[in-house]
């Protein structure tokens, strides 16, 4: 077995600092590798003690009588790099460090982390700063934690890898409380060594765990992040993540429009949506969607049906699923008279959805009856059944009946707990039925199971660079708006006409070639956000040009104190949609932005992120990040507009994507806003460029 392996399923365990007293932290583990039932050597190290209970306690880790698969250490940071360093003299596997007073603590907590890697040498380390890990699938619990007071958890198929180690003992009680089976779950922490991917690596590997989830502080290496997601998608593993910090001020001071529409979190967003991890937006989200997409089922459309004994709350259920999209359409003719043939009378309402089976909660023949009609419909691709307040007097009844169904169907089916009813909800889920006492929580499991269920799609073959082979010539700094678009340019993306003057007679004569009304601009490096300084003038007639270039430049010294000395004259662009294309680095890599355009962006902030693939974009990806847009029908002919050139478009994007893969960290900011897309054929043109190029 590879160390990984071992440090989840050790032969044995050395406990480096172990105390007799089973209340303190350092007396935790081996207390409860007994009470959970470890079955391999445990060897507490501590000088001072003869035995723990009738385990015989060594002093030093010299005289232990083997290598140990796995050590915990609940030794202070200093005392921890010693015994790691013993350890893997001695030929230890797996070192988990509890302490904490490393890389979390400032400067001097940084440096005793770099000597602990140092002193672990080729044995792995978990944390340090960890509370451990529980493999709830073998009964081996390697945590310090308080949930592991509890005396029961049920094993089950949702792996857990937190980068916090409260996270983890609040996912294990909780998980354990609602009846969900976790199989693994472990915590990184400060990830000295061993981090998210590394486990997310191994779970995709292990048979008891079918989906992971992912509690992320931060992702320190985006490659490695990416590769582990990937592959899991491959394998038909789900990943969902609930990643804090949404509240940060992501975005940067930045010359550009980008910079400000383009904060960490949503760097991750498009990271998550990339690599197939879906987004738990909610802290409950996070156990409830895990839960849900464990069952295996999959999700062929958005038509659910209601099952409800109790009318308020399947129209809570209604009313969420429609928020989040989904149809809850009437049942058809052969499917209602099914359920009429089960219930006589005027109770049921057979005809709509919610479908009120009135006594339902009371009669599991009735309910069976209604369930395997509702799941042999064609018109439904799933069932969500409401347990109201009958269900509490009988209530292995009410969960027999709707297990009994499950098997007959692939379809999901998802149990809405109507009354606070915390047994009924352990029993459902222990049942294999995924319960919920929130009608969002339905919507957002549903929402999950759509986005798992969706075929994969294939990554597009990047286009290969049309820019030329050497960049030698490219000057570092600010570029000003020509150079800027001259870059593009080189890349394929086209401008519109224009020529640098310096003169209001150029001015002039350069607006007599481009046509009756001009745009005029200061050009400048360090003015970058020219309308702010009076700086731009748009539809300004041939003649005029000469008057307001003066006119402007006295504008513009007064606001700035600079006298601007070159300016350009540009055609006038007209009949085309504005779109920014913009470029955002981050510790997660280099991501392009596409949105709505011009003077407008940062107030409608339609924007979709994507990160760059080495090589840039395939054609398909700017596609499909185009029609992300809200404003994509007004690309596509909303209301008799004519049709943009969205293959033009979608080949600026393509190109825009080759310029930030081959420029890397050179291009330290770019954007272009507005892109005019002009009707379909015609065309994309540049009318404005910001370029920041590195040395």
């Amino acid at each position: 077995m590879n160390a990984i392996s071992r440090l989840f399923t050790p032969r044995s365990v050395a406990v480096i600092g172990a105390s007799a007293d089973a209340g303190k932290t350092a007396g935790r583990p081996v207390a409860y590798l007994r009470k959970h039932g470890f079955t391999g050597a445990i060897y507490p190290v501590n000088p001072r003690v003869d035995n723990i209970g009738d385990l015989r306690c060594y002093p030093d880790i010299a005289s232990l009588p083997e290598a140990p698969d796995v050590a915990m250490i609940c030794l202070g940071a200093e005392r921890a790099n010693q015994a790691v360093r013993e350890l893997a003299a001695k030929g230890t596997a797996a070192a988990i460090v509890l302490a904490s007073g490393y890389g979390e603590t400032g400067e001097a907590g940084q440096r005793r982390q770099r000597e602990l890697q140092d002193a672990a040498g080729t044995m792995r380390i978990l944390g340090p700063n960890t509370i451990g890990l529980v493999n709830l699938t073998d009964d081996i619990p390697l945590s310090a934690s308080g949930a592991l007071e509890m005396d029961r958890f049920p094993a089950g198929s949702v792996g857990l890898v937190s980068q916090s180690g409260g996270i983890l003992g609040a996912l294990l009680s909780r998980a354990a409380a609602r009846g969900i089976g976790m199989s693994k779950l472990v915590s990184t922490s400060n990830e000295v060594d061993l981090e998210l991917a590394d486990f997310i690596d191994h779970l995709v590997d292990d048979e008891a765990t079918r989906v992971i989830a992912l509690y992320v502080e931060a992702v320190r290496n985006p490659d490695k992040f990416r590769a582990a997601c990937l592959r899991a998608a491959e394998a038909g593993k789900p990943v969902v993540a609930f990643k804090i910090g949404r509240s940060e001020a992501g975005a940067r001071a930045a010359v550009s429009h980008t910079g400000a529409m383009a904060g960490a979190d949503r760097m991750y967003d498009a990271l998550f949506r990339q690599v197939g991890v879906i987004r738990a937006q909610t802290f409950a989200d996070f156990l409830d969607i895990p839960a849900g997409l464990a069952t295996g089922r999959r999700l062929a459309g958005k038509r659910v049906a209601i099952l409800t004994s109790t009318g308020g709350a399947g129209t809570l259920v209604s009313d969420a699923l429609g928020v989040s999209g989904f149809e809850t359409p009437a049942p058809d003719e052969a499917t209602a008279g099914r359920l009429r043939a089960l219930q006589s009378g005027d109770e049921a309402a057979l005809d709509r959805n919610p479908i009120d089976v009135t006594l339902a909660g009371l009669k599991p023949d009735l309910l069976r009856g209604a369930i395997n009609a509702l799941l042999d419909s064609p018109t439904y691709d799933a069932l969500v059944v409401i347990v109201g307040s009958s269900a509490l007097a009988m209530p292995e009844l009410m969960v027999g009946a709707i297990k009994d169904c499950m098997a007959n169907s692939g379809k999901p089916i998802l149990a809405y707990v109507s009354p606070h009813a915390p047994n009924l909800v352990t029993l459902l889920n222990e049942s294999g039925v995924p319960a919920y006492t929130a009608p969002e929580s339905c919507a957002a499991v549903l929402d999950a199971l759509l986005r798992v269920s969706a075929p994969a799609g294939q990554m597009a073959a990047p286009v290969q660079p049309s820019a030329p082979a050497a960049l030698d010539d490219l000057a570092s700094g600010s570029l000003d708006e020509a150079q800027a678009k001259a870059l593009f340019a080189r890349f394929g993306v086209p401008g519109v006409r224009e020529q640098v003057v310096t003169t209001p007679d150029e001015a002039a004569s350069a607006a007599a070639e481009l046509g009756e009304r001009v745009v005029l601009k200061i050009l400048s490096g360090e003015i970058t956000h020219k309308s702010d300084v009076g700086g731009v003038a748009v539809g300004v007639p041939a003649g005029a040009v000469a008057g307001r270039l003066r006119e402007m430049a006295g504008e513009v010294t007064l606001r700035t104190g600079t006298t601007p000395e070159r300016f350009l004259v540009q055609e006038m662009v007209t009949g085309g949609t504005e779109i920014i294309l913009g470029l955002h680095r981050d510790p997660l890599g280099t991501a392009v932005l596409l949105g709505m355009g011009g003077v407008l962006a940062e107030l409608f902030q339609d924007t979709t992120l994507r990160l760059v693939p080495p090589g840039g974009f395939g054609r398909a990806d700017a596609l499909a990040m185009i029609r992300e847009l809200k404003s994509w029908p007004l690309l596509d002919g909303y209301r008799g507009r004519p049709k943009a050139d969205v293959d033009a478009l979608a080949d600026a994007v393509v190109a825009f994507s080759q310029l930030a893969d081959r420029l890397s960290d050179r291009l330290v900011e770019a954007e272009i806003n507005p892109v005019f897309v002009l009707p379909a054929g015609q065309g994309v043109k540049a009318a404005d460029g910001v370029a920041v190029i590195g040395r």
